[in-house]
């Protein structure tokens, strides 16, 4: 997918310009992209009069809000900047770009800033393992094994690069000798937490580090909701292994859900309050029941990552079948 009768170039820059101005899963920059392409989109920031639009509807607000952040000038030094620290910059139509992101349509990402293997974010088989930051034992070793036998299943692991679940996801996978990506919810020369530094460094040169964001982008509550878009569209089915009531997780669960990946929730003691938010996707039946690989990997089949399996005359079709989800209330769930 290209941008509309535009110069590669052109398209490239003007998109860069509104990456930086732009809050991840901007619907309206998105929709304009669509319709005229990202440099006409910058003009129309810039430069809107009344006669340039049919429909205003939010688009006002979106010129206010953009257009003090539109500079050419910022945007050619972010590009220096990435260059400068082996950061590759992703726009559709790249070689490399993870067509998954054409789930989001108008929510999609508008540009990608990489470090490490970009063939990684177009992997045909991957677990997105996320949940809690402040994991119990249980939730970390939980995470390790799922993440060790995606590993040995020949699954890609992504997570989100915070604490608790997502860097045991993370770390289990490299011990494993598997491949990892995070996506991060700033600008990749920021790495947070500080205190996973020393881990995404290592993923950032075995796997991949990848970001919606530009360099010297600080991470903030909106974007970290925002960064379970690209969890989601880069997994091919999801897992919350630990989570609580009103966890973020959660959020990234119903993203997973809206663009048709499969969703799993590993169960805990109904007395563990760190466990409520996976009971709660499972009775809202947004999340199957997850209690080892063997359910990953039914998952992964029937999201059409691995090829059918053959059945043998002593295997029942039941052992095969689970039941299906239901529609599930989303929007309970980023409340």
């Amino acid at each position: 997918m290209t941008d509309i009768d535009e110069a590669p170039e052109d398209a490239r820059f003007a998109r860069v310009m509104l990456a930086i101005a732009s809050e991840p899963g901007d619907a309206v920059t998105g929709r304009l992209i669509r319709a005229v392409g990202p440099s006409e989109t910058v003009r129309l920031a810039m430069e809107l009069t009344d006669a340039d639009l049919s429909v205003r509807t939010d688009v006002d607000a979106w010129r206010q809000r953009l257009r003090s952040r539109l500079s050419e000038d910022h945007a050619r030094q972010t590009m220096e900047t990435s260059d400068q620290l082996g950061m590759r910059i992703l726009v559709p139509g790249d070689e490399g770009w993870p067509e998954s992101m054409l789930r989001w349509h108008d929510h999609g990402p508008i540009a990608l800033w990489v470090m490490g293997a970009v063939e990684h974010l177009s992997a045909p088989s991957s677990v997105g393992l996320i949940g809690a930051r402040a994991a119990t034992g249980y939730g970390t070793y939980i995470a390790g094994e799922l993440a060790s036998g995606s590993v040995d299943a020949g699954d890609m692991v992504v997570s989100g690069g915070a604490y608790g679940i997502d860097a045991a996801a993370h770390r289990a996978a490299l011990i494993a000798g598997g491949t990892t990506v995070a996506v991060l919810a700033g600008g990749l020369d920021r790495l947070y937490p500080a205190g996973n530094q020393q881990l995404l460094e290592q993923i950032a040169q075995t796997g991949t580090l990848v970001s919606e964001l530009p360099p010297g982008a600080s991470p903030t509550k909106h974007r970290f909701e925002q960064r379970g878009r690209l969890i989601a569209a880069l997994s091919s089915a999801v897992v919350v292994v630990e989570a609580g009531y009103r966890s973020g997780a959660l959020v990234t669960a119903a993203q997973a859900m809206e663009i048709g990946r499969k969703v799993g929730a590993v169960p805990g003691p109904i007395t563990s309050a760190a466990s409520a938010g996976c009971h709660r996707l499972m009775r809202d039946e947004i999340a199957e029941v997850v209690t080892g690989m063997d359910d990953v990997t039914m998952m992964l089949r029937r999201a059409g990552a691995y090829p059918p399996r053959t059945l043998t005359p002593d295997v029942s079709a039941s052992v095969l079948v689970s039941p299906s989800t239901s529609p599930a209330r989303t929007t309970e769930l980023s409340r």
